[in-house]
């Protein structure tokens, strides 16, 4: 330290820049650590409010239900009798008949959305303690009832599971999460953190170089470089530590989409803090060790700036195995076949990719040599020329300027096919959405009520065949009430329709658990306990119902005119059509909620747990691509300003021997923009053909992602223009005799 304090104001400036490098990099390393923790605490009150069966004096029924892309979750309790009773985290004592108990921003939305309160039944007397939620972003209430409106109840036991049934993220997607993170986070920060480890890689060799001509010894000498990298690393981290806890604290009250968390949640644990403190400065030793050791071996040729090795070639071999892996895949969907099945596709595709990932780092060297070397020799351009012939001479430098941005051009790639797998997981491509409701919760005025919502175009009512009281499985049939009109308002399609008549739906291009033949009867209940028996026609109706459908295949269509009256509630549904615009959804969900509260709904095809978990997962990874955006953009920055100046001399050079200020500035433009062309062209052929081995294995309908692929040209392709741009303030044509050397 005393060496380089004494070395000047570059020898401060360096060390300076250095630190503030690292402490950027720490801070995006605790950001991605703490995701996992946020997440685990947030599942960890979850399942500590979670309601269980039991024996008490109170019972419950539990109503989860979509608002948006969020949960509302509603518990309904009743007391039974006088004696102590169960309480949830959050909150003192559950609430009475005519009482509510509600989350902060469930209290916020029932003020914003005054037709909610109908979801919500009762007079709020209090709100649920951060203890009692998951995250401050929380649709939570426990709302006070008597047993009479609660016929369905289960007696509560108690609060608390050992794990909830609806985590942030489920753990498989959480793997496949953490793995996106790691390629265009982890890896790109690793490079980074070398970079800053490396500043002034050339004039610091000569420096040691020169320690070790006047006698310090080679470990010394190594010592020296390592303990000035360790500590600039060190105080980095400390920083960087310092700036993520005040950025946690903001973005905690700022929140994500469908993410929000309490600031002790995203505070660095003492694992992440042991990784920042220790792994980045250990890295930096690494780094400070490999990087010292020519000046340490050979001080002569540092000084005399011998000749080089080229760079050796067994890193791009990497790509054989990683491309031949996702490739095949490629081609055997190209064919035809589904290798979806396979067992091993879930070690395979993550360490191809992982295997083309580092191909595409340690192979940009000597792929680039060997293009700078091909172009030289065919080139009659003077700068392109002489750009070459650098690139030729010295192309690990293209690796510390380039390798951040290539990575993050290849995980976007990745990001995009997580994503569309998400996406196909979750959507509903339907124009029209259904709504089923069991007649047994709700009354026959109830029923005319919901009939009559904006919004709602048809409704429809089916019954499902009686089934033995001993649970064993038998066939069953389906029974829709409908006429010709109707059932085209439920569907894409339906050819062969006649009214009056009672007639089977089929849709032979889709599969089935029964298959009713005709002649065959099913008998439903009656509310007197009697049986009533419908025959399996042999008229049908060809149709193509949107996704899933009451209208589903193998259903009967019966006429109203032909339907007894007395069929029983407890196997009738009640269907309720409208447009599937997410407005319209929002407002016939509160609607039925606001006609009967404790009735429990279910928006057919539309997965609230895998929406609210593609929201937070999109918003996890918008976050990783901004990460790694900052720390490619930031080593892309510190490598090209360090590069420049590490050639003042050669700059200068060239300016006496009668260069010209725009020959220079070509040179150096040509410099960066070959490796990133190589690079950034590699990386998005790479991760197209992963992002499709990744959809290919999902067993997913989208195999080959072609709307993204466009995108990532252009964000190439803007990258390259502003490397380019960014290049030219880089050389200046001043000539400093403290440049010129004597060698």
């Amino acid at each position: 330290m005393r060496l380089l304090w004494g070395s000047g104001r570059r020898g401060r400036i360096r060390f300076l820049l250095m630190s503030l490098g690292s402490a950027l990099g720490v801070a995006c390393l605790a950001a991605v650590l703490t995701i996992p923790t946020i997440l685990a605490a947030h599942d960890a009150r979850a399942a500590a409010r979670e309601p269980r069966p039991g024996t008490s004096n109170v019972i419950y029924r539990e109503l989860r239900d979509p608002y948006g892309q969020q949960r509302l979750h509603r518990i309904f309790v009743a007391h039974t009798g006088p004696g102590a009773t169960p309480v949830p985290p959050g909150i003192d004592n559950l609430p009475g008949p005519g009482e509510v108990i509600v989350s902060p921003k469930l209290h916020e939305t029932l003020t914003v959305n005054p037709r909610v309160a109908g979801l919500v039944p009762g007079r709020v007397i209090g709100f649920i303690a951060p203890e009692g939620l998951g995250g401050s972003d929380d649709l939570y209430a426990y709302i006070g009832a008597t047993p009479a409106d609660l016929p369905d109840a289960e007696t509560l036991g108690g609060f608390g599971t050992g794990r909830t049934r609806q985590p942030v993220v489920e753990p498989s997607t959480l793997d496949i999460l953490r793995f996106v993170l790691g390629c265009i986070v982890l890896l790109p920060l690793v490079i980074f953190l070398s970079v800053c480890a490396r500043l002034s890689g050339e004039s610091r060799a000569r420096r040691l170089a020169a320690l070790r001509l006047v006698g310090l010894s080679a470990k010394d000498t190594l010592r020296v470089n390592a303990g000035e990298n360790v500590v600039a690393a060190l105080v980095g981290a400390v920083v960087g530590l310092v700036a993520y806890v005040g950025l946690n604290e903001v973005m905690a009250i700022i929140g994500l989409p469908g993410l929000h968390w309490y600031p002790v949640d995203g505070r660095p644990e003492g694992l992440t803090v042991a990784v920042c403190l220790v792994g980045c400065p250990a890295l930096a030793w690494i780094v400070g060790q490999f990087s010292a050791r020519q000046a340490a071996v050979s001080p002569i040729n540092v000084r005399r700036t011998g000749e080089r090795k080229p760079p050796k070639k067994y890193g791009s071999l990497l790509l054989i195995p990683g491309l031949g892996v996702i490739g095949g895949y490629c081609v055997l969907s190209l064919m035809g076949r589904d290798p979806s099945a396979g067992p091993n596709s879930s070690v395979l595709v993550p360490g191809a990719v992982l295997a083309t990932g580092a191909g595409l780092v340690f192979g940009l060297a000597p792929i680039t040599a060997w293009l700078a070397q091909k172009f030289a020799g065919v080139v009659e351009s003077l700068p392109v020329s002489l750009a070459m012939r650098r690139t030729e001479v010295d192309p690990g430098s293209s690796l510390r300027v380039v390798t951040g941005l290539v990575l993050l051009v290849f995980g976007a790639s990745l990001t995009q096919g997580v994503l569309v797998e998400l996406d196909q997981i979750s959507r509903r491509d339907a124009p029209v959405q259904e709504y089923g409701i069991r007649l047994s919760e709700i009354s026959s005025a109830q029923r005319k009520a919901m009939i009559e919502l904006p919004g709602v175009q048809s409704s429809t009512i089916s019954y499902q065949s009686w089934d033995p009281l001993d649970g064993s499985d038998v066939e069953h049939s389906d029974l829709v009430v409908g006429t010709c009109a109707q059932l085209a308002k439920y569907t894409e399609q339906a050819t062969g329709c006649v009214d009056g008549r009672i007639m089977q739906l089929r849709d032979d291009r889709t599969t089935y658990e029964y298959d009713p033949k005709a002649g065959k009867q099913y008998p439903f209940a009656l509310k007197n306990g009697q049986k009533v028996t419908f025959t399996v026609p042999r008229e049908r109706i060809d149709v193509r119902s949107w996704d899933l459908s009451v209208f589903e295949s193998g259903a009967l269509l019966v006429p109203p005119s032909l339907l007894p009256s007395d069929l029983a509630d407890t196997d009738g549904v009640l269907t309720l059509l409208s447009d599937a615009d997410p407005t319209t959804v929002r407002s016939v969900l509160d609607g039925i909620g606001a006609i009967a509260p404790t009735a429990s709904v279910e928006p057919v095809g539309i997965v609230i747990d895998s929406l609210a978990q593609l929201t937070v997962i999109r918003s996890l990874l918008v976050v990783g691509m901004v990460l790694g955006l900052v720390i490619g953009v930031a080593a892309f920055v510190v490598s090209v300003a360090d590069r420049a100046m590490e050639r003042r001399g050669q700059v200068t050079a060239l300016a006496l021997l009668g260069a010209r200020a725009g020959t220079l500035r070509v040179v150096q433009v040509v410099q960066v923009v070959l490796p990133l062309v190589v690079g950034l062209g590699a990386a998005i052929v790479a991760g197209w053909l992963a992002e499709s081995s990744y959809l290919i294995t999902g067993g997913g309908a989208v195999h080959w992602n072609w709307e993204g692929l466009p995108l990532l040209v252009l964000c190439a392709l803007g990258v390259v223009l502003a490397a380019a741009l960014a290049s030219v303030p880089m050389v200046r044509r001043h000539i400093d005799p403290e440049h010129i050397r004597r060698d």
